[in-house]
C-alpha cells in the first residue's frame, strides 16, 4: 500500500467511527471514541504522514520500536503534539526504557500487580511535573488464552484496587483487552467485549468508581465498528490504516 493512501484511509476510518457511534445506546453517547492508529513495524514516515493528515494517538506493541520510532529525530521535529500508547505485553526489564519515551501518553496493558508496582515506583524518575500521573489501564483476559495477557476477569476489581491503594504514581482510566481474533459477529456481540463491559461494571460496583470516568479500550481493525456500537472509548486499528504490516526484521 502506498504511503498516499494512509490519508483517505484515515478519512474513511473517522466516517466509519462517527456512523457507528451513531448507532449506540443512550448511555454511550457522552464520549467520542478515539482512534489509536496501530504503527506496529510501519516505518516513521507512515507515522508522519498519519500525523499530518491530523491522527495524534499511536499504538506500539514493542518497546523497543517503541523507543526507536519516538526518540527519532524526524517525528520528535514533525510530530511535536503525538500521543504514544503502549498496547503490548510489558516485561519489568522494560519498564525504564518505556518510561523514557518521549510523549509517552498511556500504558494500556498493566496487567499484573508487579508491573503496576514496577510503573508507579519508576515514574517519579522520568515525570515532567511533580503531579504528573501516569495513565494506565489494566488489561484483561477476556478470552481466557493462555496465549495472551491480562489478569484474569475475577481479579479485575482487585487489580484495580491495589492500583488506586498502593501505586500513587499511576492514573487508572480504565480496561483494555484483546480478545479472541477474527471473531464472526454475524454470530452476534462478540463475547469478549461483552464481558469487558461486564468487568467494567463490576468494578465500579465493588470500588463505588463513577461509570463514565472508566474507560474500555476494545477492537481492531476488523471489528472496531462493532466494538464502538458497544461501548468503547478507544480503538486500534492498524491494518485498516497502514495496510499491511511489513514482516519484522
Amino acid at each position: 500500500m502506498k504511503m498516499v493512501d494512509i490519508a483517505t484511509n484515515l478519512q474513511a476510518i473517522r466516517d466509519k467511527i462517527v456512523a457507528a457511534s451513531a448507532k449506540r445506546a443512550l448511555e454511550y453517547k457522552y464520549f467520542e471514541p478515539q482512534l489509536v492508529a496501530v504503527s506496529k513495524f510501519h516505518p516513521a514516515e507512515a507515522v508522519i504522514t498519519a500525523y499530518e493528515a491530523g491522527q495524534k494517538h499511536f499504538g506500539e506493541n514493542y518497546v523497543n520500536e517503541l523507543a526507536d520510532k519516538a526518540n527519532s529525530s524526524d517525528i520528535l521535529e514533525k510530530c511535536k503534539d503525538i500521543r504514544w500508547h503502549f498496547i503490548g505485553h510489558l516485561q519489568k526489564s522494560n519498564v525504564n526504557k518505556l518510561l523514557k519515551v518521549a510523549n509517552l501518553h498511556i500504558v494500556e496493558t498493566v496487567d499484573s500487580e508487579k508491573i503496576a508496582t514496577a510503573l508507579d515506583s519508576a515514574w517519579p524518575k522520568f515525570r515532567k511535573s511533580d503531579d504528573a500521573k501516569l495513565k494506565i489501564m489494566v488489561q484483561v483476559n477476556t478470552s481466557r488464552e493462555e496465549a495472551k495477557s491480562g489478569c484474569e476477569v475475577e481479579n479485575a476489581s482487585s487489580m484495580v484496587k491495589y492500583i488506586f491503594e498502593k501505586c500513587p504514581n499511576l492514573e487508572f482510566t480504565g480496561l483494555m483487552t484483546i480478545g479472541e481474533y477474527g471473531y464472526d459477529v454475524s454470530k452476534g456481540p462478540n463475547p469478549d467485549f461483552l464481558a469487558l463491559k461486564d468487568v467494567k461494571a463490576k468494578v465500579c460496583e465493588d470500588l463505588g468508581l463513577d461509570t463514565k470516568k472508566v474507560e474500555l479500550s476494545m477492537g481492531m481493525s476488523t471489528d472496531y465498528e462493532h466494538a464502538i456500537e458497544l461501548g468503547s472509548s478507544l480503538v486500534r486499528v492498524g491494518t485498516a490504516i497502514f495496510g499491511e504490516r511489513p514482516k519484522k526484521v
